[in-house]
Formats: C-alpha cells, sequence, structure tokens
C-alpha cells in the first residue's frame, strides 16, 4: 500500500504575458488562484499486478479525510487501458472527526501486454489528489493444440452504435402485430363476405336458410328451448319485418298481430286469419320460453318450427307483386345501404390502422421511456449527433488533437498590427453557436517568441469573455487536469444563461474548456451545451476526453 499526504499551501502568480492581447475570442484572460490549505491521506493497492487474459484485478483505493469534507472518487472509464468491470460502493467508517473511506474497483483487460493503470484523481473538498501509476501483466492463457481443436477466425460483424436499436425492436413487435391483424382481417372479411352473401338473398330464402340453421342447431337436444324459440322468433319477425311490416323487430306479439290485421283489412296483405292466429300463438309461446323460462316438449316445438315455415310461405304468397316504382326504390335503398357499409369499412380499418400503430408505441414507451421513443421516433439534433459516426483530427498549431460529431470549420480572424508583432499566428474551429443548443470551439495560439504562460490566470477573464457574447449569471469553476498521454492543463467549467437565438427564450446551459500550453504555444478546447438537452453532458465529456496534444509524452 502506498501513502499519500498532501500538503496545499497558498500561491500567488503574475499577470502573463497574454494579457495584453484583445480581442481574441479563443484566448481567456487568466485570474490567480485561490490559495487554501488541508490536509489528507490517499492510499492505493492492488491485489495482483499479473493476471491472466479476462481475469480480475481489485483496485483499492483508502482516504483518510475531516468529516466535513466532500470525497469524489474517480468514475467512469479513468483506468484505460484497463476496462472497469464493477466501481463498488464506498466503504466508511468513523474515527472521531476524520472519516477512513474505502472504495474498490473491479478491473480487466483482454488483450495480453504489459499496461500501466493510469494516475487517478480523488476530489478532498477543493483539493486534488493523484494517486501513483502502476504496471500490471496480462498474460496469454497457455492452450494445449493437442487436446484443443482450433477453429478458424470469425470475421468482423458490424456493430450498431446507438445505445437503443429502436429498430430492431419495432419489427419484432410490428411483425407478429401485423401478422395477427392479417389472420383477424382475413377470418371477420371472410365471415362479413359469407354475411354479405346471405344479405343479398331475397328475405324469403333468408328465412327458410335460417330455418335451416336452426334444424341443423340441435339446441332442442341440447335444452336450449329459450335459443331454440329467440332464433325462431327473429326469423319470422325479420321476413315480416323486410316484406310487410317494417317495425316488426320492436313490436310487441299483440302489436305485430294487430298491425298484420290491419294490413289484411285494408287488402295490401291477402293472408288468411288462421295463420294469422298461429303465428300469434307460436310467437305467444316463444315470449314465455325467453322471459318465463318455459320449456315446451321438443314435438310442440318442431310443429312450432313448422308452423312459422307455413307463415313465411303463405305471407310470400299473400304479399302482392312489387310496381316498378317500388323496384326502383328498392334499388335505391340497397345502393345507399351498400355505401354505408363501403364507408363503415373504411373507417374502421383506419381506427384498425391507428390502434396497431398506437399498441405498438405503447409497448415501446413501456420498454424504453416516452423520451426515447419520441426522440428515436421525431429525431433529436443532439442525439443524432451521439449516433453518428465520429470523427478524429488534429486543429491547428501547436496541433490539438479531438473527436467530434462533425467536422469543425475554420473561424478566419485578422491580427491587428499589435497582435501581429506578438504572434506568429492563431487558428479557431468552430461547431454550432454559443447562443445555440450545443456549441464547440477549438482554438490554438502560436508566438513569435519564446512566451511562458500560466494556465492558473485564465479563469479571472471567463466571466468577462462570456459576458461580451450576451452570457449572464455565470459560474466559473477550475481544476488541474490531464491528459491520458500526460499533458497537464486547467479544467474551467460551470454554468451560463444565454438568449438562444432560435427559440429566443432564456436557456441555462453548462461549459467545459481545456487549456493548455504545450509545443510553444497555447491551446484551448471548449464545449458549451444546454442543460434541459439529455443527451448533450455524455457528448460533451466524449469530445473533453478524446482530446489530446499531438506530441505529449
Amino acid at each position: 500500500m502506498k501513502n499519500y499526504e498532501l500538503r496545499i499551501i497558498n500561491n500567488t502568480c503574475d499577470v502573463p504575458f497574454l494579457m495584453r492581447i484583445k480581442g481574441l475570442f479563443f484566448i481567456m484572460p487568466f485570474f490567480a488562484l485561490i490559495g487554501f490549505q488541508g490536509f489528507a491521506q490517499v492510499a492505493t493497492t492492488i491485489d495482483s499486478t499479473s493476471i491472466i487474459i479476462g481475469s480480475e484485478i481489485r483496485y483499492t483505493m483508502q482516504v483518510e479525510s475531516d468529516s466535513t469534507e466532500i470525497v469524489i472518487f474517480p468514475e467512469g472509464q479513468t483506468f484505460s487501458p484497463l476496462e472497469v468491470i464493477e466501481s463498488y460502493k464506498t466503504d466508511t467508517t468513523k474515527n472521531g472527526n476524520r472519516f477512513s473511506l474505502i472504495k474498490e474497483y473491479a478491473l480487466t483487460q483482454f488483450d495480453s501486454g504489459q499496461y500501466t493503470i493510469p494516475r487517478q484523481k480523488v476530489m478532498i473538498g477543493d483539493q486534488v489528489f493523484l494517486t501513483d501509476s502502476v504496471k500490471v501483466e496480462v498474460r496469454d492463457v497457455l492452450v494445449d493444440t493437442t487436446k484443443q481443436k482450433m477453429y478458424e477466425i470469425k470475421p468482423l460483424v458490424d456493430v450498431d452504435a446507438s445505445f437503443f436499436n429502436w429498430k430492431k425492436y419495432f419489427w419484432w413487435i410490428l411483425i407478429p402485430l401485423v401478422l395477427i391483424g392479417f389472420i383477424a382481417f382475413f377470418v371477420l372479411r371472410r365471415k362479413k363476405r359469407k354475411e354479405a352473401k346471405e344479405e343479398e338473398l331475397p328475405p324469403y330464402e333468408r328465412a327458410i336458410l335460417a330455418l335451416q340453421r336452426i334444424d341443423a342447431s340441435q339446441l332442442l337436444e341440447q335444452d336450449s328451448h329459450k335459443e331454440y324459440y329467440s332464433q325462431l322468433s327473429d326469423t319470422a319477425r325479420k321476413y315480416i319485418d323486410e316484406e310487410v311490416y317494417d317495425h316488426a323487430m320492436e313490436s310487441t306479439t299483440d302489436e305485430l298481430i294487430e298491425r298484420l290485421d290491419e294490413e289484411i283489412k285494408t287488402g295490401a296483405l291477402r293472408l288468411d286469419k288462421h295463420t294469422i292466429e298461429e303465428l300469434k300463438t307460436v310467437l305467444k309461446t316463444a315470449d314465455m320460453a325467453k322471459f318465463a323460462k318455459s320449456k315446451p316438449d321438443i314435438g310442440t316445438a318442431k310443429a312450432d318450427r313448422n308452423v312459422i315455415e307455413r307463415v313465411i310461405n303463405e305471407t310470400k304468397e299473400a304479399i302482392p307483386e312489387p310496381t316498378e316504382e317500388e323496384l326502383l326504390a328498392d334499388e335505391e335503398y340497397r345502393k345507399t345501404v351498400a355505401e354505408k357499409k363501403l364507408r363503415r369499412k373504411i373507417i374502421f380499418g383506419s381506427l384498425a390502422g391507428v390502434g396497431l400503430i398506437a399498441i405498438t408505441l405503447i409497448v415501446f414507451i413501456a420498454v424504453k421511456g416516452y423520451d426515447v421513443v419520441k426522440d428515436s421516433i421525431l429525431g433529436h439534433p443532439t442525439k443524432e449527433l451521439a449516433e453518428t459516426e465520429w470523427i478524429s483530427s488534429a486543429y491547428g498549431a501547436p496541433p490539438v488533437t479531438v473527436s467530434t460529431p462533425k467536422v469543425l470549420l475554420r473561424n478566419n480572424y485578422q491580427l491587428t498590427d499589435e497582435q501581429r508583432q506578438i504572434l506568429k499566428g492563431n487558428e479557431t474551429f468552430v461547431y454550432g453557436s454559443l447562443l445555440a443548443n450545443f456549441y464547440i470551439a477549438v482554438s490554438t495560439v502560436q508566438y513569435n517568441k519564446q512566451t511562458e504562460v500560466d494556465l492558473n490566470k485564465i479563469v479571472e477573464g471567463v466571466v468577462g469573455n462570456f459576458e461580451s457574447q450576451g452570457a449572464k449569471n455565470i459560474s466559473v469553476k477550475d481544476e488541474e487536469y490531464e491528459t491520458l498521454r500526460g499533458a497537464k492543463g486547467v479544467k474551467v467549467f460551470g454554468s451560463l444563461e444565454v438568449t438562444n437565438a432560435i427559440t429566443k427564450k432564456e436557456q441555462k446551459s453548462d461549459y467545459l474548456m481545456l487549456n493548455f500550453a504545450e509545443n510553444g504555444g497555447f491551446q484551448q478546447i471548449m464545449v458549451v451545451y444546454s442543460k434541459e438537452d439529455r443527451y448533450a453532458q455524455d457528448v460533451a465529456q466524449r469530445i473533453i476526453n478524446s482530446v489530446e496534444l499531438k506530441n505529449a509524452e
């Protein structure tokens, strides 16, 4: 175990040479770091310095600090080139007015070789503690080729970089729903066609077909007298409703018989009085079976069925032949009914399609959440930036290497005569705008002569620079920063408010800024993004983590 005892004392710095340069967008004025004092201990251990490929290394950090201090351990893939399998919960014990915190990480690597676990940053209050780097060896797994069969290496497979492949889930859900929908559609369509075909039959033929179905139903054998007489009564009423009296279905038995008597008296229906009485008797029996749970014997029930058939036959013969005008009116009526059915089919089909889409969306929302589904279907600018193919390029001189979702465009800036005496050149590359949702800027400065840049005095001018571009309510924090290749600089971060140039509304934004003085020049990388953009923080952090200075050791 290695112990680190760090003490931070007050420091003061002179205003650097760059403070005399005015008007450069990318050069931030400098400030003096606030001095502070403190005391803490940080210790690290690993359980092994040599592992087999894929095995686990336990990396442990132990911090001794005052109970009033906030301790922030490193998170994410800061142990690269080793991968973090798991970050365990912090174990905390208290000793008087001091805390002892133990944080463990499970690390691994899937390629053999010699690796170095980089120095890790631990924040204790406002202080930054750096651990020592540790060398580890990852060994190959020895394979006895005489016993273990060897296989060919599989070809590379393209993997979608999106964290949510909504198209894959979409088809897995949509295809079964479409199949179910088609099956239901064809079954219902077949049934409706059959019913429509029957509807096209004349009323008399439909009535006889209904009686044949009653005979084949075996309702009497199943002791379903109520259903039997219901179908028998409906068959007679439907026929009379279509051929004689168009309110036969909703009329009571007495009302129907009374209406038929009136039709006979007027001569519109030449039907025997005895037939009317027989119909009345059967309908009364049907009412008793439906509402009073009466159960006539099977012989009576079959006789009643024959009475209904005889009534239908005699009614057909008793109805006068329709006139030409009645036939034309009936044809017009049939066309109107057909049009209504077609409109009904279109409406039901549209509702079914909308329902299918709604069900699919509900399933997606339940699985992935509303925001993810909405952004996947309707699109989201920053989400598209995160999922696009990123570009890694070197910008400016001295060069800065950074990965971005879009190529940064050169922002030409004309130097004044005073600036030309000091600077050999300056370059700025940008994407977006400070007054928009997402903004990236990479700036480099090269001097005519050797100039020492004090990065500890940068923050002082951050507020003024942002205010000159329309920002307000600006907060500023800073800390030391080191890239994976060892380039050291100052990280400035905080929040601000701007008026969005597109929406014209107040927008709260966060910003991250890296400042370096490498290779005889000055380099600055800045990312500004809206706080309300749920994808922007990950994109910004990915950009910042990719920053390297080309010649850094």
